[in-house]
């Protein structure tokens, strides 16, 4: 019985060490790494929401994304956009609800704002983050107007991009899982999740 009651006191002895030595270590600074600056902090948040908050100043039109297409686009999309070797941007309307669903940025892109937002973070795929935002608004209005969505010389900008209604807008539903918490303050810019209705 002496041995089982020291046992258990020895135990807890070095429970009560360990845990007052965890202490100790979370409390100890190692000078390592510096808080960051307002404006480093700025340089991470590029997010652009589907209304359009989040888009900087600048804008373009087809006209001038032509030429950036060309160089930073389409050897991977196509000439066109039509012919890949990687994703097709261009085509596809009337075939989401069809056999063989084509999904491009002119049938199932819900949001021209997110389609800003998408290539501002992520392309060019070898050098993203490298397209100035006036490139950038310049290419997505490109790829709209290969798709019919605007005209070539029309320019879009924060105020006008938003205004650009895709195709399959209302094909997607809000995404009302209760783990995950409300998608969107206003419904109607709600994130999509991928459930297409149709495309009309």
């Amino acid at each position: 019985m002496f041995m089982c009651r020291t046992g258990i006191a020895v135990v807890g002895l070095g429970l009560a060490l360990t845990s007052a030595t965890y202490g100790h270590t979370q409390s100890q600074r190692y000078d390592i790494g510096r808080t960051p600056t307002a404006e480093e902090i700025a340089a991470y948040d590029i997010s652009v929401a589907p209304d359009g908050e989040g888009l900087p100043p600048g804008g373009g039109t087809a006209n001038q994304g032509q030429s950036i297409y060309a160089v930073r686009c389409a050897e991977c999309h196509g000439a066109t956009g039509r012919e890949g070797p990687n994703d097709i941007l261009v085509g596809g309307q009337g075939t989401l609800t069809s056999d063989q669903p084509l999904r491009t940025v002119g049938s199932y892109w819900p949001y021209a704002t997110t389609l800003w937002d998408y290539i501002n973070r992520a392309m060019p795929f070898e050098t993203p983050g490298t397209l100035s935002a006036d490139d950038v608004y310049s290419t997505v209005a490109y790829i709209l107007f290969l798709n019919g969505l605007v005209e070539e010389n029309q320019r879009l900008d924060l105020e006008t991009l938003p205004q650009v209604r895709m195709p399959n807008r209302d094909g997607f539903v809000l995404d009302d899982r209760p783990d995950v918490g409300p998608t969107a303050v206003h419904p109607v810019v709600a994130s999509p999740v991928s459930h297409p209705r149709n495309e009309e």
